[in-house]
């Protein structure tokens, strides 16, 4: 495994970046009793605006940038729990101290801090289903284990509107396991739903999310749109595997350039910037990209030692190499719905 698959992996080298952490009470700072996460706790929660913790990070260029917290974001993490699966373990423990630091400095750090600009982030640790249980054959057990994260998930929602929305906008966000579980919390409380008067978008990200998903909430068409969702899954253009088709169309794919649905190419002069390994480096102009089909196709991205990465499924970086278009586009939706409000 190269080192730059390591990185798009975010698997983080917390010393080549200096994110601004004041304190962290995660991870084996706390103890359930009954492995079930109480959401009053602050302990059960890896992102919270009423701790310091690794989605507050802020990229040095892009300080200045930082606004009034006018919205509130519900990020739902990627499968942390990965590697070999120990016999009977479908989900991780809540308070595993070494799933809960990998989680909070890999997708906590690089990922939820990609919607901090204009929203407070919450984002809940929940019993995540092991990686396998994609691939699991066993129906049942495979359902068993996505039912336990989703209601860790649903239970972290209800008592974030309970207790902590207090009428403000919501965002949704979520990147691969999180979005399988963020498409049914959007179907559950927001499709036709009340709450989806509360809705600015939905970033959908790194899942295969089908078109006929929602009977009330559309596809975001353009960078303007609210009370809609968005969704990509990208991939070198030469890519050729059972994960991506060009002519398959029954899926969403929004392209995070330009924020449309149709398939011309935007250059990668467009592009706003990716952050990799180094938080406090923004790599602007690194890829072209087209939403062609079922998947975000992309050109080798240019970055400093890219020429050794030779994946072309760039899952892993679906955040990370948008990760300013995905800033701009979070805070220039909160506008919008405010206004129209």
């Amino acid at each position: 495994m190269s080192r730059l698959y390591s990185i798009l992996l975010l698997v983080v080298v917390v010393s080549s970046c200096s994110p601004k952490i004041v304190s962290y009470t995660g991870g084996d700072a706390f103890k359930s009793e009954t492995g079930v996460p109480d959401y009053s706790r602050i302990e059960y929660w890896a992102a919270h605006p009423g701790k310091n913790d690794p989605s507050d990070t802020i990229p040095y260029p892009l300080k200045k940038n930082e606004k009034e917290k006018r919205a509130d974001v519900f990020f739902l993490h990627p499968t942390t729990l990965v590697g070999p699966r120990e016999i009977g373990i479908s989900n991780a423990k809540i308070d595993d101290p070494y799933i809960n630091y990998k989680t909070d400095y890999s997708p906590i750090i690089y990922q939820a801090s990609a919607f901090n600009e204009n929203a407070r982030v919450f984002a809940p640790r929940y019993r995540q289903a092991h990686i396998g249980m994609y691939s699991e054959k066993d129906s049942a057990s495979k359902y068993a284990a996505f039912n336990l994260a989703y209601e860790d998930v649903k239970n972290a929602f209800l008592y974030y509107l309970k207790n902590e929305n207090n009428g403000r906008p919501i965002i949704i966000a979520s990147h691969s396991q999180g979005t399988t579980h963020a498409t049914r919390l959007l179907k559950e409380f927001f499709d036709g739903k009340e709450l989806s008067n509360r809705l600015v978008c939905a970033y959908l990200i790194g899942m295969a999310v089908r078109k006929d998903s929602y009977e009330k909430i559309p596809i975001c068409t353009d960078s303007t749109k609210t009370g809609c969702y968005v969704s990509w899954r990208t991939y070198r253009k030469d890519y050729e595997g059972e994960w991506a088709n060009r002519l398959d169309t029954s899926i969403v794919v929004v392209n995070p350039v330009t924020w449309k649905t149709t398939s011309e190419i935007a250059d990668k002069s467009l592009q706003k910037g990716a952050v990799l390994y180094n938080l406090n480096k923004v790599y602007a102009h690194t890829q072209n990209a087209q939403a062609e089909g079922s998947a975000l196709w992309v050109s080798h991205p240019k970055f400093p030692g890219s020429f050794l990465y030779r994946n072309k499924n760039y899952h892993a970086g679906d955040i990370n190499l948008f990760y300013v278009d995905v800033r701009n586009d979070v805070s220039r939706r909160i506008t919008n719905f405010l206004i129209g409000k």
